[in-house]
């Protein structure tokens, strides 16, 4: 349910309202400089932290959270930490599902079964969808779909690209579908985005093949 959120540090900046954000970065550790902040700080304000990495990332995920003060064992057994991989999120039976991945995302949403914490600051890794263009643009259908859920949530949900793994069309359209924007390190207002009713009108639009 929404309500007036107290902002959330992040990034060289604040999340207030609008939290849902497209995190751009260049290398592994770009990245962890500014996420283990973010999630670290939510441990700490008692808020759940759902983390979707890659498959083969988990121990150093695991190791780079607790090396940032974080006791992982403690917050998985309050069931305030839950680490999956993006493979057995987004992938289910080697599929990806927008309407699927909608219901999964609204029970993950606060208000919802999510052990009685404020909210949850969920970060997911999309290295999964690059490669595949078909995959990919369900995905950017779905970043835009995903939407309608988050304004009605106080949750933060940060979803991170590695920039050499997506074409520069691709990078354009997944900023297009998210309202922030992490570029440099730096967290501020996308002003590339558009609302999903605009934006998926624009891609029934579009050739059904996207050009390279």
């Amino acid at each position: 349910m929404k309500q007036t959120p107290l902002p959330i540090p992040l990034a060289g900046s604040c999340l207030t309202e609008v939290r849902h954000v497209c995190a751009f970065f260049n290398n592994e550790e770009e990245e962890y400089r500014v996420l283990l902040p973010f999630i670290k700080d939510g441990i700490e304000r008692g808020d759940k932290a759902i983390n979707v990495v890659n498959p083969n990332q988990r121990d150093q995920h695991l190791r780079l959270l607790e090396s940032a003060g974080i006791d992982v064992p403690a917050a998985q057994k309050r069931g305030q930490f839950e680490l999956r991989s993006n493979a057995e999120t987004y992938l289910i039976d080697g599929h990806f599902d927008q309407d699927r991945m909608l219901a999964v995302f609204e029970s993950l949403a606060s208000g919802s079964d999510n052990g009685g914490f404020p909210l949850s600051r969920i970060v997911c890794r999309m290295d999964w969808a690059a490669g595949d263009q078909s995959r990919i643009d369900h995905v950017i259908q779905f970043e835009s779909r995903v939407n309608d859920i988050w304004r009605q949530h106080d949750d933060a949900v940060i979803c991170t690209y590695h920039l050499s793994q997506f074409a520069g069309d691709e990078v354009i359209d997944i900023m297009r579908t998210h309202p922030m924007v992490i570029i440099g390190g730096i967290l501020q207002e996308n002003p590339f985005y558009i609302p999903p009713e605009e934006f998926l009108r624009e891609m029934r639009g579009r050739s059904p093949v996207r050009s390279s």
